[in-house]
C-alpha cells in the first residue's frame, strides 16, 4: 500500500521484516498502526511512533507514514485515520501529534494545514557511522 502510494515499491518490499519482527513491532507501545479497509482491500495506512519526552513526563506522536490508495483519495480517509490517531493519542497521554510534509507535496500540505498549525523548519537526515568532522 505505501510502496504504491509513494511510488517507491522497492523500499517497502525489498527487505520486508520477518513475522517475529512484525509481531514485536505491533505489540510495542512505541508504534501505532492504523489501516483503512474497504471490503477486503487496504485503502489507507498510517504508521506513527510514540516518543516519550525527557523534559517532562509526557509524550508526543510522530506520523512517520500516511498514505491512501490513489483511487480512494479525496474521500476523507486520511482525515479519518488522523482522527483515530488523535483518539489514540489522548488515550496514550500524548500532548501533540506532529508530521512532516515535503515541499511540493501539495495534497499533504493541504491536509495538514486543514488539521494543524504549520512550522517552517529544516529537516536533516544524519547517517550513523559517518563522521561529519
Amino acid at each position: 500500500m505505501f510502496g504504491e502510494a509513494f511510488e517507491d515499491r522497492e523500499s517497502y518490499t525489498k527487505a520486508q521484516p520477518d513475522d517475529q519482527y512484525l509481531i514485536d513491532l505491533l505489540s510495542s507501545k512505541a508504534f501505532i498502526a492504523i489501516a483503512a479497509i474497504n471490503g477486503q482491500a487496504v485503502v489507507g495506512g498510517l504508521a506513527a511512533y510514540v516518543l516519550p519526552k525527557f523534559e517532562q513526563a509526557r509524550k508526543e506522536i510522530y506520523i512517520y507514514d500516511l498514505a491512501v490508495a490513489s483511487a480512494c483519495r479525496r474521500q476523507g480517509i486520511a482525515t479519518a485515520m488522523i482522527e483515530e490517531l488523535k483518539r489514540v493519542a489522548l488515550a496514550e497521554g500524548a500532548y501533540v501529534i506532529y508530521v512532516q510534509a515535503d515541499y511540493g507535496d501539495d495534497p499533504a500540505i493541504a491536509l495538514y494545514t486543514k488539521l494543524g498549525v504549520s512550522e517552517d523548519v529544516h529537516h536533516f537526515d544524519i547517517p550513523p557511522g559517518e563522521s561529519g568532522v
